[in-house]
């Protein structure tokens, strides 16, 4: 290999630059049209534009990258993480076209990334496991026959997804036909596919993962565990490596069959093998992702492997750096920091981001792909950067975290930062001055602690409140040129109306919403009415449903009355603030 093309953007396109440059190798960033000005496209030896601005067009336009590796001689591919990196379609594509592909085999990748034949290599290593179907299930009614047998709750997942997309778990009986018609409509949005299976779901579990690494020299290694429980909607916001308070008889079992199920399946490249931990420890496997994590990087920091250097190696075809697990020194927390409003339910936020001003400190580590006067686009994943915290021991890894969330300047769109700095005052996720048993009884968040038990404190918290007014001003937006370049400026509503009228100041007018009126809160696309038009609803009943950056979000009714919606059809897309109907 000399010159990599990366088939992504963002952080881990600019990650990736960094350990091929360091490595020796040139680097191609391939870019959307509102990515043309992005980091990764900064730092890249060369750039080409895919032409287009939605994923579809351009970074799931398997020919498009293809075409952009051909036009800079690129000889290799790495596809970062979402996107195309576990379609194995496009690894063969790739290899075909006489590529290198630095991932695992696309024969590996259809294996594992398919949960059904993922958990029959599971079980033929005897993986532990709880209850779920053999092969995907046909309609909802299958469903019901496996809740009747096996109780609730249970979980209805995409056989080819992850990061919870096109996953629903079903807690009623007459939560059945809706649940699988959602995990369908999800799965094949996000993965082309809708086949789902479905497995009894342990409830308030903690999610475990074993990072591993393996070559074609047969070395099958387990870099470290990781925890990953405080999640919004299935999606990772914190995450810590070594996953604590395990017992050693359950990290034994996640890192021995972590190394046995990748053994079984020929695995080759990096790779996660995921669990949940039920209160009463009981231990399942969940799925493999084939590709590399978000959350790689605290692996990194309590190991000193370079997860990227070793896939280039490995691609190479030469033998991993390490061939034993390592033991783990210290202690690291990844704090992803996404465009979303947690104020209000984690909805997206995309847009301009005015000021960015990282941390700086001992045990700071930050990797991001924009900078101050960049922008969150709506068509792609709302997390633009990621806060690592390393330290000597949890506890002082909690406090440098602190500091450094404290010192974080984030202007211009509201984003998780705010609660990061909560989440770190909640004494279920600090369990501290407890050791042993009544340590692992006190860590006490689980894969839902974000919805439910820690709701209360979204809603009340003053941070969180003030994302919300943040959302509320209203602002006059307009361009003027500077130096031959355009310049977008922001001016709140008071100020403007100081300046004198729309028409005296030339600003645009601030645009208002009839009394009753139901607005989208983000930008996105309408998937289906769950209402009638001229329907009688009342407050909190489901109107209309959402997708915005890969998942779905119901609007409810804010009050009871009568919803004449609008003239919009599903598959439309949507502005932020648009009106969807009223309510009289």
């Amino acid at each position: 290999m000399k010159k990599i093309l990366i088939a992504n953007r963002g952080e881990i396109a600019v990650r990736v630059i960094r350990s091929a440059r360091e490595a020796g190798y040139s680097t191609v960033a391939a870019y959307a049209d509102q990515d043309a000005d992005a980091l990764h496209v900064q730092l890249a030896d060369e750039a080409v534009g895919l032409t287009g601005s939605s994923a579809a067009d351009t970074y799931l336009n398997s020919q498009a990258l293809l075409k952009a590796a051909e036009q800079t001689q690129a000889d290799a591919i790495h596809p970062g993480y979402g996107f195309l990196s576990e379609n194995a379609g496009f690894a063969q594509e790739v290899k075909d076209a006489g590529l290198t592909w630095i991932g695992p085999k696309p024969e590996t990748i259809r294996r594992l990334g398919n949960k059904v034949t993922a958990r029959e290599i599971a079980v033929a290593v005897g993986a532990p496991l709880v209850p779920g179907t053999d092969a995907p299930v046909a309609n909802a009614e299958e469903v019901r026959s496996f809740a009747e047998e096996h109780g609730l709750p249970v979980a209805v997942k995409a056989a080819h997804g992850g990061g919870g997309r096109g996953m629903r778990v079903i807690r009623e009986l007459d939560q059945i036909e809706s649940g699988f018609q959602a995990a369908v409509r999800e799965a094949e949005a996000a993965f082309g596919a809708g086949e789902c299976f479905v497995e009894r779901f342990l409830d308030r579990p903690r999610h475990i993962e074993a990072q591993v690494i393996a070559d074609t020299h047969g070395n099958v290694v387990v870099v470290g565990t990781r925890d990953c429980s405080l999640q919004r909607r299935n999606q990772k916001l914190v995450e810590e490596a070594p996953a604590p308070f395990l017992t050693d008889e359950q990290r034994r079992r996640v890192h021995d069959s972590a190394r046995a199920i990748c053994a079984e399946a020929g695995y080759i490249g990096a790779g996660t093998v995921e669990y949940l931990l039920s209160p009463d420890g009981v231990l399942s496997f969940l799925e493999v992702n084939t590709r590399l994590q978000v959350e790689h990087p605290v692996t990194e920091e309590t190991t000193g492997v370079d997860l990227v250097a070793e896939q280039l190696r490995i691609a190479e075809g030469q033998p991993l750096s390490i061939t034993e697990d390592p033991q783990p020194r210290g202690h690291a927390i990844e704090f992803r920091i996404n465009a979303e409003d947690p104020a209000l339910g984690f909805i997206p936020t995309p847009g301009p981001v005015e000021i960015f001003t990282p941390p700086t400190g001992p045990g700071v580590r930050v990797d991001t792909g924009v900078h101050s006067g960049g922008e969150v686009s709506g068509a792609f994943d709302s997390m633009f950067a990621k806060i690592i915290i390393s330290a000597p021991d949890r506890a002082t890894a909690l406090r440098r975290a602190e500091l450094a969330l404290a010192e974080t300047r984030i202007q211009g769109l509201p984003t998780v930062l705010p609660f990061h700095r909560e989440v770190l005052k909640a004494a279920d996720f600090r369990a501290e001055n407890e050791t042993g048993a009544q340590a692992a009884e006190n860590f006490a968040v689980y894969t839902r602690w974000i919805e439910t038990d820690f709701a209360a404190d979204l809603e009340e918290s003053e941070y969180l409140a003030s994302a919300v007014r943040h959302r509320e001003q209203s602002m006059h937006r307009l361009t003027l040129e500077v130096d031959g370049k355009p310049v977008a400026l922001g001016i709140p509503a008071a100020l403007a109306a100081v300046l004198g009228s729309p028409g005296e100041a030339g600003l645009p007018e601030t645009r208002t919403q009839e009394e009753g009126a139901v607005t989208a809160e983000f930008a996105g696309t309408l998937v289906r009415w769950e209402a009638e038009d001229g329907a009688e609803v009342s407050a909190g009943d489901p109107l209309v449903v959402v997708e915005a950056m890969k998942m779905e979000s119901t609007i409810s009714a804010p009050a009871g009355g009568t919803f004449s919606r609008s003239a919009l059809e599903p598959g439309e897309g949507i502005s932020a603030g648009q009106q969807l109907g009223r309510i009289s």
